[in-house]
């Protein structure tokens, strides 16, 4: 049981789900990463793969990886096991939004659960590819990092938050963009976390992952809490790893045979994810984890949960 290890709250967390031994890559989902910035002088990649990689090592059966053009053949050498999408650019690295749109839709619309922000950059073509995104996906869409940034530079955001279900995860200074954006109050760091992300999850009719030394987990009604993680995750692409698990958990869980929330998905992300980094610490110390390592830790986790 999670709550026996990690986690507290409003109601107790259900068992992470066996794995069908008669399974194949359908039967896991399929994932879609959307993430990865060309934009000139600044060029980032690493979290986009970095999501896909821990979604793998939490069980999906199939990664797609969305990232600017320049960038595709460097994503899939790092991630030989993911599908590559080029997203086009100008001359300057900027997405070009329309022409992003067609190579995203047809691929989103045979994906599970998606993942939007990782390593996205900033800019008002974001902006636009991210409000689209959140508009029209019809799967569990994981918002995380720059998407979040992206969100919290547009009024009233929260209205066009209209597709499927939808978990954010900020850290605390995202948050408090996202806040001051949707004039909502909360200091997400200590004792008020949970009521700020219940805030934050009210207002926008989702689940919200306030990242923390001790995470909380809202849906706007239920809460639930864990502090399994240790400082060696303060590093970067942790945060992307995280998106990463919820997103695999969302594509196997919340469909037939399995009945899973979305609730239920993100606090067993919360949870394998900072059991992980506390297997890490246990043979090296509080620092210097790369979060490759964090990805790849997670099957041993599952396998701990599931055989307890």
């Amino acid at each position: 049981m999670v709550d026996g290890v990690c986690g507290e709250g409003t109601a107790p967390c259900p068992p992470l789900p066996q794995r069908d031994e008669a399974g194949h890559k359908g039967t896991f989902g399929r994932v879609l990463v959307v993430g990865g910035c060309a934009r000139l002088p600044r060029m980032m990649l690493g979290g986009a793969v970095l999501a896909a990689r821990a979604a793998i090592r939490a069980g999906c059966g199939l990664a797609e990886l969305a990232v600017p053009e320049p960038l595709a053949a460097a994503a899939l050498a790092s991630l030989e096991s993911a599908t590559g999408h080029a997203l086009p650019v100008d001359a300057e690295g900027n997405l070009l939004p329309s022409a992003c749109a067609e190579v995203i839709d047809p691929v989103l619309a045979r994906c599970n659960a998606a993942v939007v922000g990782p390593a996205l950059g900033e800019g008002f073509a974001v902006e636009q590819v991210v409000v689209r995104f959140i508009a029209h996906a019809d799967v569990p869409l994981i918002v995380d990092a720059d998407a979040l940034n992206a969100l919290a530079r547009l009024v009233d955001f929260a209205r066009d938050m209209r597709g499927g279900p939808v978990v954010m995860t900020p850290h605390p200074g995202e948050f408090r963009r996202l806040a001051q954006t949707l004039d909502i109050d909360g200091d997400p760091i200590g004792d008020g976390a949970g009521a700020a992300a219940a805030a934050l999850a009210q207002r926008c009719g989702c689940v919200v992952v306030l990242k923390g030394a001790r995470t909380s987990v809202s849906d706007g009604i239920h809460a639930w809490s864990c502090h399994a993680g240790t400082a060696a995750l303060a590093t970067g692409g942790s945060g992307d790893a995280l998106s990463g698990v919820i997103a695999a958990f969302a594509a196997q869980f919340m469909r037939p045979p399995h009945a899973a929330s979305l609730f239920d998905c993100a606090r067993w992300g919360v949870a394998v994810h900072g059991l992980a980094a506390q297997r890490w610490s246990s043979r090296h110390g509080s620092a210097g984890m790369l979060t490759t390592e964090l990805c790849d830790l997670v099957p041993d986790v599952l396998g701990d949960l599931r055989a307890a």
